[in-house]
Formats: structure tokens, C-alpha cells, sequence
């Protein structure tokens, strides 16, 4: 469960303060898989980032019960001057999960060769991804954040992605954000749509898309 209570977050551009969350209150339970949709630029991203914990709100607060992934694909965490390995270790102790067996499963999964003993720094943008994707499907949780990307790489390599998050979800969740509503409809049951700072939910995911629409005609 996910529960925004007086949710408020701002970001400034070009002196003017613009709201991400104003004073939103919402229940995410489980056992639903949500579509997270919104204009350019509503502030999809930002909002996964608070539901991981990797920002905070400026009013209100978040609580969560159950695990919660960082945001699938996300490279910026990541130590540049570690190795992989390194990298993959240190999410290890801070998940209490085997660190080993995490080791095992990302080294195999990312496909990175000696790579995976190089510093990050030292990796292609499509290397962070893999990293970053296998490093997600080796940590269980309850809900997976998902910010436009399901699979990375060549057609083998997502067609791999793609089983292993496929399984993942039997038993989690996932808040998804995503451009194309053909993915959402394939992994959302039901929606959020993020307009002017308020979030409203919809419980058929259509039912989002359609009001998302909506905002998007009338602008």
C-alpha cells in the first residue's frame, strides 16, 4: 500500500514555483497494478521518485507499506568510480539481501563480461541500463516503479527482460508511466492521471486513458 497524505511537492523554473502534488491525499492498495499518466512535463517522474524515497515532499507526507523499487532504468545512483560488482554489493547490504547470489544473478543477467568489474564510469548509457535493469529483477519487491522502460538492449536481450519482469509481477505490483498506452493497457489495471498538481484515480484503466485524453484535447 502506497498512501499520499496532504502530499505536496514544488519545483521552481525561471523564478516560478509550480506544483508537482498540491495537497493530495490517495490510497494505492495492493493487488493493482497502476498507470501513471500526464502531460509533458506534469511531473510523472518526479512523482515515482517520491514514491521510492529518493526525493521528499515539501508538505505532507508518504507512507508505504511493503517494499518499493527505485524507478526501473534509473542510472543515478549509481557510484561511477565503483565497479559494477561494487555497485551491485552495495545495494546488496542496504536490501539486506544475499550479496553474493545479487552478484551471481546481475553478472549473468546483464550480460556486461569484464565489464562488470570496470568502473561504471566507464560504461556506454546502454551498459547503465542493463546494470540497472538486472540489478531491479534481482531485488523482490512489492511494487515495481517503471519510468518508460521495460526492456533495454537488442531484440534478445529485451525479449529476456521482458519474461523475467513478466514473472516478477505474479506476485507485485507496478506503478508504470509510460508514453504508450498499448504497455499500460498490457501491464495497468486501473490509472492515476497527474493534472495541474492534483491526481485523480480511476479504477479502470481505460477509464484514465480516456480522461487523459481528454486533458491533452482540451489544452
Amino acid at each position: 500500500m502506497i498512501r499520499l497524505e496532504q502530499a505536496s511537492k514544488f519545483v521552481y523554473a525561471r523564478g516560478t514555483r509550480k506544483p508537482i502534488l498540491d495537497g493530495v491525499s490517495l490510497v494505492l492498495k495492493r493487488g493493482r497494478s497502476v498507470g501513471l499518466l500526464g502531460r509533458n512535463g506534469a511531473g510523472k517522474s518526479t512523482l515515482l521518485r517520491l514514491f521510492a524515497g529518493t526525493i521528499r515532499l515539501d508538505a505532507g507526507r508518504i507512507v508505504r507499506e511493503g517494499n518499493i523499487s527505485w524507478p526501473l532504468g534509473f542510472q543515478g545512483s549509481f557510484q561511477g568510480n565503483l565497479t559494477g560488482e561494487q555497485n551491485v554489493r552495495f545495494v546488496a547490504r542496504i536490501y539486506g539481501v544475499d550479496s553474493e547470489k545479487l552478484i551471481d544473478y546481475v553478472a549473468e543477467f546483464a550480460e556486461l563480461g569484464a565489464f562488470f568489474r570496470s568502473p561504471v564510469a566507464t560504461y556506454s548509457s546502454g551498459m547503465k541500463a542493463r546494470l540497472a535493469f538486472g540489478l531491479s529483477m534481482g531485488v523482490s519487491f512489492d511494487y515495481y516503479l517503471v519510468d518508460e522502460i521495460t526492456a533495454v538492449g537488442d531484440a534478445n536481450f529485451k525479449k529476456k527482460c521482458s519474461e523475467v519482469f513478466q514473472t516478477r509481477l505474479v506476485d507485485s505490483d507496478v506503478v508504470m508511466v509510460s508514453h504508450s498506452t498499448a504497455t499500460i493497457r498490457e501491464y495497468c489495471d486501473c490509472g492515476i492521471v497527474l493534472e495541474k498538481g492534483k491526481l485523480t484515480y480511476f479504477d479502470d484503466v481505460e477509464d484514465a486513458i480516456r480522461a487523459h485524453d481528454k486533458n491533452m484535447k482540451d489544452s
